[in-house]
């Protein structure tokens, strides 16, 4: 999609601070963070929602939270064996949930206490 600003950043036609990427994902660091580490996750082929990509490519919806999880372990934020000192993944789906950009993401919120309920 030519109009979507996270399929431009993936062709290379807006710049990003990319912090891990693999065959089909990208990461990269958040431009308004909520915390002191807010990473992006997207799959690289674009879908507007989590609800849509896993009707389509379940597969590739675990690839994004994988991908997540590598970005956690590579900011300190877990080890491959434990979850200290923590982390937590947000899918927003939809204008009510808070989705600006309709390409599928995840947010890696970490290095701070985040409090419960969210939002």
């Amino acid at each position: 999609m030519t109009d979507c600003l996270f399929c431009r950043m993936v062709a290379g036609e807006i710049p990003a601070d990319v912090v891990h990427e693999t065959e089909l994902t990208l990461a990269f660091r958040d431009i308004n963070p909520q915390a002191p580490t807010h990473v992006l996750v997207i799959p690289k082929d674009h879908h507007a929602t989590a609800g849509l990509l896993v009707g389509a490519e379940p597969q590739l919806l675990a690839e994004v939270v994988a991908a997540a999880h590598a970005v956690a372990v590579q900011e300190g934020l877990a080890t491959e064996q434990a979850p200290e000192p923590g982390y937590r993944l947000v899918f927003n789906s939809g204008p009510q949930a808070g989705q600006t950009v309709h390409h599928v993401h995840c947010h890696v919120l970490g290095g701070r206490d985040l409090g419960w309920p969210p939002g």
